[in-house]
């Protein structure tokens, strides 16, 4: 009879551990500002992912003065891998932006870029992959920010 309760307490232990260390997980995706981590061995896997909601915005007031707007605007597709311009990550990982931290970006908007330059650097599984022009252009608009992490087949840049 007294060996319901051990299990009972042992099965408490078990559970309050597991939940620890989901919860240093937790703590670790929001440390690094991660969307997505996954932690897997012969004995257990564990996937956690953030869900983001937003929240409505009130519209801010309307200026009176006119405004002039220098540029037309880029006209983009719902999805801006859809555009014939668009450089897409070829795997999932992190994007750099420059090839140091304290280093300048490969590129910038507006920038003149020539095939074959490197336009990112994305980090998998410890192996640094440039990512690399596929034609001479201009950058029209970069969709990513240094050590974001990013999905297969994400627009990173748009080059025309």
């Amino acid at each position: 009879m007294a060996t319901t309760p051990k299990k009972s307490a042992a099965k408490t232990v078990v559970a309050s551990t597991e939940a620890s260390f989901v919860k240093e997980l937790a703590d670790i995706l929001d440390q690094a500002g991660l969307a997505e981590l996954e932690y897997e061995t012969d004995a257990v896997a564990i996937r956690l992912s953030r869900v983001t909601t937003t929240a409505p915005v009130a519209a801010a007031p309307v200026a009176a003065a006119p405004i002039a707007i220098a540029e037309p605007a880029l006209d983009l597709p719902a999805n801006p891998a859809d555009h014939p311009g668009a450089v897409k990550s070829p795997m999932v990982g992190t994007v750099y932006t420059a090839p140091e931290p304290d280093a300048p970006a490969f590129i910038t908007e507006g920038a003149a870029v020539t095939a074959g330059q490197t336009l990112f650097i994305v980090e998998a599984m410890k192996v640094m992959n440039p990512i690399t022009a596929p034609k001479a252009g201009t950058v029209v608009k970069i969709f990513v920010q240094n050590a974001q992490p990013i999905e297969f087949g994400e627009a990173l840049v748009i080059v025309e």
